[in-house]
């Protein structure tokens, strides 16, 4: 088992509300991955991450084998984890045949994805913005009905890999439209990893004058090394979701250059030196994203990770 030392930075106060981490590693990190990582391999990770104190996890996605086949295993991998009491596990579904599968397998929270690009719509998902969205109408309408809860994504919200900038505006509009099907949080989403602190700070002085913080979720990547930056930023405006990968694993298949998401324990360690509690066991995340990595292709870039690896770092406390 992976240990610690005793040894911590001095704890920082800033705010006092508990920060929610929604692990996508095993969907979001796993479908860019080379390696076509083993079902048992993805349960063990899935089961630790639980038992490390990740509270909403993003498990899979019931797409086509076709598109991305590093993902046709979610029934499998949805019947063979162990539930944690209180853990709230997820899937993306994209279309209604999607989310029959994720009823089927008993799934109780799913999530739609749609682009503030439309370039990047019609290669992510083939349809264009407005096609998703009817799409989607469909897809909320009937999850609803049976009793799910529904998150959007909206991808690509500071930037395009083939169209550039995303107008801030038309980011408001499409949010408003998730929210109207009647999801219960949108992510905004930093698909290729351009955003910079000052890009956050504009941003949410207007999408946090239209939207409570708290119905929101920003998702960042890492791309150009501004991930934790970006959310220092948008912790000033209360926003307490963020997305992140454990190990740093990720990427987008339809967005070139779209470096790993912002790794978990990253985020979780500059977190708890902030005071901020997450529920998170810092030492057993690490130890969970260094227990699969034996079934990727490269080492794991998460720098909290690789300092556990050689020297036992020990996290601040989570003090919730």
């Amino acid at each position: 088992m992976w240990t610690s030392v005793p040894w911590m930075p001095k704890t920082v106060e800033n705010g006092s509300d508990p920060v929610t981490i929604v692990e996508v590693g095993p969907r979001d990190g796993l479908q860019n991955e080379a390696a076509l990582v083993r079902v048992a391999d993805k349960i063990a990770f899935i089961d630790r991450l639980s038992a490390a104190g990740c509270g909403r996890i993003e498990v899979s996605a019931f797409v086509s084998h076709k598109w991305i086949p590093q993902l046709a295993d979610a029934e499998e991998v949805f019947a063979g984890i162990t539930p944690r009491p209180g853990t709230r596990y997820s899937a993306l579904v994209p279309n209604l045949r999607g989310l029959e599968r994720a009823i089927a397998s008993g799934v109780t929270e799913v999530a739609i994805f749609a682009a503030a690009s439309e370039t990047f719509s019609r290669k992510n998902i083939n349809q264009t913005i407005g096609e998703s969205i009817r799409t989607y109408e469909d897809v909320t309408r009937a999850a609803r009905a049976a009793g799910l809860r529904v998150r959007g994504y909206l991808s690509t919200s500071f930037g395009c890999p083939f169209e550039g900038d995303v107008p801030v505006e038309r980011v408001i509009d499409l949010t408003r439209q998730l929210f109207e099907l009647g999801v219960f949080e949108v992510a905004i989403s930093d698909t290729i990893g351009v955003a910079h602190p000052g890009q956050v700070r504009s941003m949410l002085d207007q999408v946090t004058a239209q939207f409570a913080p708290r119905t929101l979720a920003l998702h960042f990547h890492d791309t150009r090394g501004t991930a934790l930056a970006n959310v220092l930023a948008s912790l000033d405006y209360g926003i307490t979701t963020f997305d992140s990968s454990a190990g740093g694993l990720g990427g987008c298949p339809y967005a070139p250059g779209a470096a790993g998401n912002l790794a978990t324990e990253d985020l979780v360690y500059m977190l708890h030196g902030l005071g901020r509690q997450t529920g998170i066991d810092l030492n057993a995340l690490a130890g969970a994203s260094l227990a699969l990595e034996p079934a990727l292709t490269h080492r794991l870039p998460s720098r909290f990770v690789n300092a556990f690896r050689s020297h036992r770092v020990a996290s601040p406390p989570d003090r919730g």
